[in-house]
C-alpha cells in the first residue's frame, strides 16, 4: 500500500505524486490512500476564509475518493507523527506528497520525511504545484531571476508537461476499519471537523464552492470569451473579467498543467492575433506566480523581512487609526475603500485594486508593508504566500523587481482611469451610490459642503495625497543614504 498525503493539491486529476510520478519500482503501482492532516503548527497560521474554502475543498476530495471506492483520511495532530504512524500501522512501503517551499512547510516536511526513515518507510515529494521546479530557471551564471521579463521569456519557452488522469478505481486502496483501536487510529476524525471544532470563528466574508468541478466549470467560463479581453479589460474591476481561481490553485483544486492546457486550448482557438496576444498575457500571471514562488523558495525569509537592502531602516510611522480606517474602507479614497470593503465582503479582492490599496497603505499612510501582508492574509480566501507577499513587496518598493519608490499610485487616478463611471466604486461603497462618477472622482478636492450634499455618510480623506507622497519620498530617500 502507498499513502499519498494531501495538503495544498485537494485534487485526484492532474495530480502526478498520487499516481506515482517520479516514483521507482513496483511501489507506483500499488493502491493508494489519501491522508489530509490537521496540524496544530499549520492551524496556528490559518485564518477563518481560507480554512472555510479549504474545508470544502476536503469534503469534495473525499467524496471523490468514495465515488471510486477508496478513502481520504482525516486525522488532528503533528504530521510527523500522524504521518508515520498511519503509515506504520498500514504497512505501507512509500508515503507521496506534493513538494511545498515556504520555509514553514518545509521544516514540517524534513521533519516527517526524518520520521519516516525512522519508521523505515520510503517517501517522495514530487515537484507539481509549479510547471517548473524552483531552481531551474536561472540566469545563465545559475542564479535566480530578480528580475520577472528575464524570467518570463524562459518560462514561456520551456515546454510543459501533461496533466495527469485521476487514479482509477482499482488504484485506490479500501481501509475501511483497519485503524480502528490502533495508536494511529486515535489521530482520525470520522467526519470533517467545523471551524468551531477547528478554533475559529465563522469568516465574515461569502466564500465560494471549493471543489475541482466548479474549478473546472469557471476556467471553462474564462475561456469561453474573458480570455479573450483579458490584456485589455483585466485591470478594470468592474468588467469582472479576470479568471477568477486564483483560490483553487492556491489549494490545488486544479493542476496548473490541466489549467496551461486548457489556456493553450483557448489559444488555438482564437480568432485574431490580438486575441492570441491576450491569452499570452494571462499566461504570463502563471509566470508571475511561479516567480514568486522561486523568490520564495530562494529566500523563505521574505515572508518577514525586506527582499531588497536599503542603506538605512526604512521610517515606517505608527498610526493604528490609519490603518484601522484603512481595513475598514473609511478612509475617504473611493477605490481605496471599495476594494477594502470588497476583501471583507467577499475575501478576494481584484488584482489592480490590490496594488492600489497596497500603495496607498504604503506609500500615502507610510504604513509598514507587514501590516498589509498580514491582513490580507487574514481575510483572503486565496491568500498564497508567496503571491501575497511578493505584491506586497512589490508595492511597497522593498521586494524584488518592485515598482521604484519614486513611482506613487495616486488613488484618485487611478480610479478614474480604471472605474471611470465608478461602478466597481458604488457597488461596495453604497454611501456613494447616488453620487455622480466626477464628484467621486474629486472627492478629495471636493469642498465638505459638496461633501455633505452627496454623500453625507462617506468621510472625507483622512490624508492628503500630495502631502503624503512628498512625505514617501523623503522616508525612502533617508533609507536610501541621499543627501
Amino acid at each position: 500500500m502507498r499513502i499519498h498525503w494531501h495538503r495544498q493539491d485537494l485534487r485526484l486529476a492532474d495530480n502526478p505524486a498520487l499516481v506515482g510520478r517520479g516514483v521507482e519500482g513496483a511501489t507506483a503501482e500499488t493502491p493508494v490512500v489519501g491522508l489530509f492532516v490537521f496540524d496544530p503548527a499549520v492551524l496556528d497560521e490559518a485564518a477563518p476564509p481560507r480554512l472555510a474554502f479549504m474545508l470544502d475543498a476536503l469534503d469534495s476530495l473525499r467524496a471523490n475518493y468514495r465515488e471510486r471506492g477508496g478513502e481520504l483520511l482525516v486525522a488532528r495532530g503533528d504530521s510527523e507523527t500522524v504521518v508515520a504512524d498511519v503509515a506504520a500501522e498500514l504497512d505501507a512501503a512509500l508515503v507521496t506528497w506534493a513538494a511545498d517551499y515556504s520555509g514553514l512547510a518545509r521544516e514540517r516536511d524534513a521533519a516527517v520525511r526524518q520520521a519516516l526513515s525512522d519508521a523505515g518507510v520510503d517517501r517522495h515529494a514530487e515537484h507539481q504545484e509549479v510547471h517548473h521546479k524552483p531552481g531551474t530557471i536561472t540566469t545563465n551564471s545559475g542564479d535566480p531571476y530578480k528580475v520577472f521579463t528575464y524570467f518570463s521569456k524562459k518560462w514561456h519557452d520551456r515546454q510543459k508537461e501533461s496533466a495527469t488522469e485521476p487514479p482509477a478505481a482499482a488504484d485506490l486502496a479500501a481501509v475501511n476499519g483497519r485503524l480502528d483501536g490502533t495508536a494511529a487510529g486515535e489521530f482520525l476524525l470520522s467526519e470533517l471537523p467545523s471551524l468551531g471544532e477547528l478554533g475559529f470563528d465563522q469568516p465574515e466574508a461569502d466564500i465560494p464552492t471549493a471543489s475541482t468541478e466548479r474549478a473546472r466549470e469557471r476556467l471553462d467560463e474564462f475561456c469561453a470569451s474573458d480570455i479573450y479581453r483579458y490584456g485589455d479589460r483585466r485591470d478594470y474591476p468592474a468588467d469582472r473579467c479576470t479568471s477568477r481561481l486564483s483560490g483553487y490553485l492556491s489549494y490545488g483544486l486544479i493542476g496548473v498543467r490541466e489549467l496551461y492546457e486548457r489556456t493553450e486550448q483557448a489559444r488555438a482557438a482564437a480568432e485574431s492575433e490580438d486575441e492570441r496576444e491576450s491569452v499570452h498575457e494571462y499566461q504570463d500571471q502563471l509566470a508571475w506566480r511561479e516567480f514568486y514562488t522561486q523568490v520564495l523558495w530562494d529566500r523563505p525569509d521574505v515572508v518577514t523581512n525586506n527582499y531588497k537592502t536599503y542603506e538605512n531602516p526604512i521610517e515606517w510611522d505608527d498610526n493604528p487609526e490609519a490603518v484601522q480606517a484603512w481595513k475598514n474602507g473609511e478612509t475617504g479614497y473611493p477605490i481605496v475603500d471599495a476594494g477594502m470593503r470588497q476583501l471583507r465582503e467577499e475575501g478576494y479582492m481584484h488584482n489592480r485594486v490590490r496594488m492600489i490599496v497596497a500603495s496607498f497603505l504604503t506609500k500615502d499612510l507610510l504604513i509598514d508593508w507587514r501590516v498589509g501582508y498580514n491582513w490580507f492574509r487574514e481575510k483572503l480566501y486565496d491568500h498564497n504566500t508567496a503571491n501575497n507577499n511578493g505584491g506586497w513587496q512589490w508595492a511597497a518598493s522593498t521586494g524584488t523587481d518592485a515598482q521604484p519608490y519614486f513611482r506613487i499610485f495616486n488613488p484618485m487616478t487611478q480610479g478614474e482611469r480604471y472605474d471611470p463611471d465608478a461602478e466597481y466604486i458604488k457597488r461596495y461603497v453604497p454611501e456613494l451610490t447616488d453620487t455622480p462618477a466626477e464628484v467621486i472622482h474629486e472627492w478629495h478636492e471636493t469642498s465638505l459642503g459638496t461633501r455633505k450634499m452627496h454623500a453625507p455618510d462617506y468621510p472625507g480623506p483622512i490624508v492628503d495625497h500630495s502631502e503624503r507622497r512628498e512625505a514617501a519620498l523623503s522616508m525612502f530617500e533617508r533609507a536610501r543614504g541621499d543627501d
